[in-house]
């Protein structure tokens, strides 16, 4: 019995792990299909437009949220995964869609598809998370599963980007959405066979504690100070975690004076180079997993956060004319090159490794000592993840008048508040509050 079940929470976990990865390939298409859009007359080159793709993705988290949190509870994990997968087929299917009508019809069909990803993702990030924790058996070891499955999370967020510029190339006002079909049909390939598949394993839902359709709630995560903060700091950590190589690519593929100086294959360039961030976020995710376990998250916040605002706020002020030679990945020779690019972008590059932790540690603090009102805070998280998309949205429309690089003011102040909250508000001041 105990080998059965044993063989049970394996299969549970790598299924999770699966899930993950399906998460990022999604999530990641929006800013790199952005640089597309963004050069559609009617657009014309702006760049809070062009973000609007990665904004209605996660604009999705602030409705399904809380739907996704009870739809757990009331179906299980298995049936949740499932009705997200089947809503990640249709939300890249009209994506795929919005290649055949012209202009802004098009941009609005694409706008509708990214919008019906989200909801896919958000309810398997919210199976995904909560399972491999409890897995874990919470603390430290459920982190250190939330981080390993990270991994795989980093490796498809790598190579979206990565795909997506190669088939770019050069950005023009002809380059179309059709350009880039090759990812979607990789995106609804990975979708159908993961539902099959999915359909014929078996999981056992985990424990959810002692919570009960008979489980009376006299408070609310919201009564506990160390969860009201740490909501706060999911909304700018996803917004830092998406927004850095978002406008990073868009900066590198810009080939007017505002870019970064690049002429040749700069969209190619950008897709690589934002890569290399989340690349850097897979091997931080990698080792971090092997020393969660002996490391709290505090620490590992304190830490990250720390050489995070460093590594922006020297990309904010350093002259573009100052550069690097810098190895990057050619997808299409499925070898090493290098690209020569402004200095701030190999530091921005470089906070992959730092925000590669901040995910489960930030959740790992906020649910600390919940105990029955872990679940509610989870759905209340992912609707907080739709700061994903507001903080590159207000990234982009500082970047519009003031430039690329010194609207990074935005997640360095991000950055700032996450260390407070890694320094102070993750201290649980209510534990008078009974949990049980």
């Amino acid at each position: 019995m105990a080998k059965t079940k044993q063989n049970g929470s394996v299969i549970a976990i790598v299924t999770m792990f699966f899930l993950y990865a399906m998460i990022a390939f999604v999530t990641n298409l929006g800013a790199p299909i952005g640089v597309i859009w963004k050069s559609q007359p009617g657009i014309d080159g702006n760049n809070m437009l062009g973000m609007m793709g990665n904004f209605m993705n996660f604009f999705a988290y602030l409705f399904m949220g809380i739907p996704a949190g009870k739809m757990l509870t009331k179906v299980g994990y298995k049936k949740s995964a499932l009705i997200g997968i089947a809503v990640g087929f249709v939300g890249v299917l009209v994506q795929y869609l919005s290649s055949f009508p012209s202009g802004i019809t098009g941009f609005c069909v694409y706008l509708l598809g990214a919008f019906i990803s989200g909801f896919s993702v958000c309810i398997l990030n919210t199976v995904v998370n909560p399972m491999l924790n409890l897995l874990g058996g919470g603390g430290n070891r459920g982190n250190q599963l939330n981080l390993i499955g990270g991994t795989l999370n980093s490796l498809t967020g790598t190579l979206t980007p990565m795909l997506v510029g190669a088939l770019i190339g050069e950005v023009t006002k002809s380059t179309q959405m059709a350009d880039v079909n090759l990812v979607l049909y990789i995106a609804m390939a990975v979708f159908a066979a993961a539902f099959i598949i999915l359909t014929f394993i078996p999981i056992e839902d985990p424990e959810l504690g002692k919570v009960t359709a008979d489980t009376k709630f006299e408070h609310s995560p919201w009564s506990f100070r160390h969860c009201t903060l740490g909501v706060i700091a999911i909304f700018v950590y996803v917004g830092v975690e998406v927004g850095i190589p978002g406008a990073l690519n868009f900066y590198l593929s810009d080939t007017t004076e505002k870019g970064a100086g690049l002429l040749a294959n700069a969209a190619t360039i950008g897709g690589a180079v934002a890569a290399m961030y989340w690349l850097l976020m897979l091997c931080g995710r990698l080792v971090s997993g092997f020393i969660a376990g002996k490391v709290s998250s505090r620490q590992l916040m304190l830490c990250t956060t720390s050489v995070a605002m460093m590594l922006i706020l020297a990309a904010m002020f350093i002259p573009k004319t100052n550069t690097v030679t810098m190895p990057l990945f050619n997808i299409k020779t499925f070898s090493f090159t290098s690209a020569v690019v402004p200095m701030s972008a190999l530091l921005l590059v470089l906070c992959g490794l730092c925000t590669s932790i901040m995910w489960a540690s930030i959740f790992n603090l906020a649910t600390e000592g919940l105990g029955k009102y872990t679940a509610q805070a989870s759905g209340i998280f992912m609707m907080m993840v739709v700061g994903g998309g507001v903080l590159p949205l207000i990234q982009g429309w500082f970047s519009n008048f003031m430039g690329y690089m010194p609207s990074y003011f935005v997640y360095f102040l991000a950055v700032a508040y996450m260390f407070y909250y890694a320094l102070i508000g993750c201290k649980n001041v209510n534990k008078d509050i009974p949990v049980d």
